[in-house]
């Protein structure tokens, strides 16, 4: 096992917490944490780039008044 770790730069604790985080997991599962995880991603950029557009907007609005 350290051979392998060694040739594909793991390190040992890097190797324990995927296992640990992975253990019993399926390919299946592991495919719909992997679009959960791109889903979520997008929905966080999508929120800040409308907090961004609020925040602007209340910026202009507020130099109207």
């Amino acid at each position: 096992m350290a051979q392998i770790l060694r040739t594909h730069g793991i390190s040992r604790a890097t190797y324990l917490k995927w296992r640990a985080k992975y253990a019993g997991t399926t390919v299946a599962g592991l495919k719909r944490t992997n679009e959960l995880e791109a889903e979520n991603a997008r929905l966080k950029r999508l929120y800040a780039d409308l907090a961004l557009e609020n925040a602007a907007i209340k910026d202009v609005l507020s130099r109207e008044l």
